[in-house]
């Protein structure tokens, strides 16, 4: 998901001094913010947990790049090309490297934003999934097939990715190997599957859907499909195997929810959506919410009116990271990485 569709979803005006915490956050401790100014999203720990990989559209560039720094904030510096439009970054366990995804081969240029007249939407741009050395060297492309290869993440093992395509014709959820070869497609169902995570076992894929449930939602779809956008006003929470078997929904909260992660131990996934609805000028708020993967157990993480999402835990389980709009901001709208140690 792109940085681009949180400022379409969320064009008002915030304070400039949003607080770091709010009562009721229970499991969050001694947050902080780690970035500071510019659009900052999808931040995810390597392994070790001394590094962090995330995508902002900052300084002079007009859409998203990849960049890394450390957990405190410090030493950012840009590991994409600086061309294009990029998502979707991760590391690669147990190696100096990380994928993501880019349009550089497509055109150095940012990509052309959807239209508005469609709604709150996002681009199917003509991404591609590329692996890199953590200091942008060795760049390698792994996908090469027509439209939207993206919403990639890595095995724990670090020999499979798990990805979106639209490359039979609809979004399904493929996996393929570390270097790209032996492409395995594991959703069949006409919607959107997307976003997709492993357990931190490995057995397990979570993931977001849309499917449609009747004929004028179909239709829809279909129309999103052709203009090559897709739409979140409602997806669910899903998890199969690690080959595709055994699909079950987690998830019928009717809302956008997205960007599910497993906790260390497989108990809880945390995940981010509208579900609570608390509403800030009179628009949709988003917050962190966890469930267990067998659908049991809903419980709210964050309080704040403003925007949250992208959540992780560390892996330990002793930090959580996560993208808001709460804190110290430069201009409206803007979006941060927060770091808080996690109470259980």
């Amino acid at each position: 998901m792109t940085i681009l569709f949180l400022i379409l979803l969320f064009p008002f005006t915030l304070l400039a001094n949003e607080p770091v915490w709010y009562e009721g956050e229970t499991h969050l401790k001694n947050v902080r913010q780690i970035t500071f100014g510019g659009d900052n999203a999808e931040a995810y720990f390597s392994t070790d947990g001394k590094l962090v990989v995330y995508q902002a559209t900052r300084d002079s560039f007009q859409c998203d790049q990849i960049f890394i720094m450390n957990p405190d904030g410090s030493n950012k510096h840009l590991v994409s090309t600086g061309k294009g439009a990029t998502t979707c970054s991760f590391f690669v366990p147990g190696k100096d490297e990380f994928i993501y995804c880019s349009t550089h081969d497509q055109a150095p240029e940012c990509p052309t934003k959807p239209d508005r007249t469609l709604g709150y939407v996002w681009g199917l741009f003509d991404f591609e999934i590329y692996k890199a050395k953590t200091d942008g060297s060795k760049l390698t492309r792994l996908t090469n097939t027509p439209g939207y290869d993206a919403e990639a993440a890595v095995s724990p093992d670090g020999k499979e990715v798990v990805f979106t395509s639209g490359r039979d014709g609809d979004l399904e959820l493929y996996k393929m190997n570390i270097d790209g070869s032996n492409p395995k497609r594991l959703t069949h169902t006409v919607g959107y599957d997307g976003g997709p995570f492993f357990s931190p076992d490995g057995k397990l894929i979570v993931y977001r859907a849309f499917h449609p449930r009747n004929p004028a939602e179909l239709t829809k779809w279909q129309f999103l499909w052709d203009n090559k956008v897709v739409s979140p006003v409602r997806l669910e929470l899903w998890v199969m195997d690690r080959e595709g078997g055994h699909q079950r929904q987690v998830t019928e909260l009717g809302a956008a929810s997205f960007c599910p992660y497993m906790s260390p131990d497989g108990k809880w996934l945390i995940f981010t959506t509208n579900f609570a609805d608390s509403v800030k000028k009179g628009m949709p708020n988003f917050d962190l919410f966890r469930i267990r993967p067998d659908g049991s157990g809903l419980e709210r993480i964050t309080t704040s009116p403003v925007f949250e999402g992208f959540p992780m835990w560390s892996y330990d389980g002793k930090y959580l990271i996560f993208a808001s709009n709460r804190g110290e901001i430069k201009k409206p709208n803007e979006t941060n990485i927060f770091l808080a140690e996690w109470e259980e």
